[in-house]
């Protein structure tokens, strides 16, 4: 694949982040793409393996063997349809995904994978910016309905894919713009919303009507979704928060926010939407502790850095990984070793090894976390007792499945750990909540917190279950 000899000429070149002291003046993306030229040479390092192992680390199976060979030769467009044939938003996962197909890469072998990623969301906006990118209308309708609740990226990828084959798919978002995630989770330095935009735009064109301001379950039955369509598809989030510290001393103290009450403020801010009837959130001149190593974590250090946080610092109960992983036990699977992310390189002090024990404030509000530092157990150290000071601190640990206050509650669906629903088929060839009929899930809500791309994947095997359902065959892809 690209040139033969490619992977020895070239050696890897990644985009490049604009200096930390410009990007924390703004809300913008700071990733500075890679010329054309640059990107026809990383692709060209795309070797002739024997089995891309690539394809074992992309939950949506990009060809990616195909598309870098296309860009070598310069057949950008024909690169686009390919990627665009198994991933409906590849301009997303080019910014948001953390890459398991490089992991996976045989050049990962001695830490030099191809540029997966980069050359991934280089197609895609070039496809944008070539016009290549089009509402794609079906040759006939089939008259059934769909409703789908939930317009985060499962959501999205199942509409479009539904809308596709000529069904009329009718998608309910409980906040005020479609996105879900990527439009209130992901911070605009990560992807600026006009990506999400502009995708929303094409999958009106080709027939999907969203319903914003419509909450499932609260100010919309989910029973009269239910009989009024011929599928309904679930595709919430996994939206509740892992609480470790509810019995903790000082949990009632001021301060102490969610993560997913934290971002979503400021995306709010950013675009210019009016607020919520809540109180606002701002580390500006704070000290900031965030509990939680992911993504979610340094997206609330990135945010924090941005509104002119005093310091931010960073607790990880997990011991600190080491700095390279041993290949031969993790290739081609996803490694665990340690990772900087560009919101920690803004400044945070990163500690592992430490468990927050409570917190202490006066008049209502935290000025202090406690810790004990943990062994390899994870059990305290005797005498590693300390605090630190703490004006904001924000809880980025994880979810632990759906809320069951809305539609969940309302159709009586029985919710195990992590988010899936009893009587789910567990082997992921019907999506369908089989106690329901015709309810299908997909996305975080049936597989529990995970990656962008794996909704996407969740969303269009979810459709191809959902067309098969309803017509007794599909076409679409899984």
């Amino acid at each position: 694949m690209g040139k033969i000899t490619g992977f020895m000429e070239f050696d890897r070149k990644d985009r490049h982040y604009r200096p930390v002291d410009e990007r924390v003046k703004h809300w913008r993306e700071f990733v500075e793409p890679l010329p054309p030229a640059e990107v026809k040479k990383q692709a060209a390092r795309c070797m002739d393996c024997g089995i891309p192992y690539c394809h074992t680390g992309c939950p949506v199976n990009n060809q990616i063997p195909d598309w870098n060979d296309l860009v070598y030769r310069e057949q950008w467009k024909t690169a686009a349809l390919n990627l665009h044939s198994t991933n409906n938003f590849p301009e997303v996962t080019g910014r948001v995904c953390p890459a398991p197909c490089e992991a996976a890469c045989t050049l990962n072998i001695n830490d030099n994978p191809v540029a997966i990623k980069t050359i991934e969301c280089a197609i895609a906006d070039k496809a944008f910016e070539e016009g290549w990118v089009a509402p794609e209308l079906p040759e006939t309708r089939t008259g059934k309905r769909v409703a789908i609740v939930g317009s985060g990226p499962a959501g999205l990828a199942a509409a479009q894919q539904l809308a596709r084959a000529g069904h009329d798919v009718h998608v309910y978002e409980k906040l005020a713009k479609p996105g879900g995630l990527l439009t209130y989770g992901i911070p605009d330095f990560k992807m600026e919303k006009a990506i999400v935009e502009r995708r929303v735009r094409q999958m009106e064109a080709e027939g999907v009507v969203f319903h914003c301001n419509a909450h499932v379950g609260r100010n919309v039955s989910a029973k009269e979704l239910e009989d009024g369509h011929d599928a309904l598809l679930l595709a919430g989030g996994s939206e509740q928060p892992f609480d470790f510290f509810a019995k903790s001393l000082g949990r009632d103290l001021d301060g102490l926010v969610f993560a997913m009450t934290f971002l979503p403020q400021q995306n709010r801010r950013v675009s210019g939407e009016p607020q919520k009837d809540e109180a606002q959130i701002t580390a500006e001149g704070k000290h900031v502790i965030v509990i939680g190593g992911g993504d979610t974590g340094s997206d609330c250090i990135g945010t924090s850095f941005r509104q002119g946080a005093k310091s931010v610092t960073q607790l990880e109960i997990m011991p600190m990984p080491p700095e390279k992983e041993n290949k031969a036990l993790s290739w081609p699977h996803w490694p665990l070793k340690l990772r900087v992310s560009s919101s920690q390189a803004e400044g945070a002090k990163v500690e592992y090894s430490i468990s927050t024990t409570g917190f202490a404030g006066s008049d209502g509000r935290v000025e202090k976390l406690l810790y004990a530092r943990v062994d390899n157990s994870m059990k305290p150290v005797p005498g590693s007792e300390g605090d630190l000071p703490a004006d904001l601190v924000l809880f980025a640990m994880g979810f632990s499945g759906p809320m069951e206050t809305d539609f969940v509650k309302e159709l009586g669906l029985a919710v195990v750990p992590r988010g899936r629903f009893k009587g789910l088929d567990a082997g992921e060839k019907d999506y369908r909540i089989k106690a329901r009929g015709k309810v299908f899930a997909a996305g975080d809500i049936r597989r529990g917190q995970s990656l962008v791309v794996w909704a996407i994947r969740e969303g269009r095997q979810a459709a191809h279950a959902i067309d098969r359902f309803l017509m007794g065959r599909s076409d679409l892809p899984r």
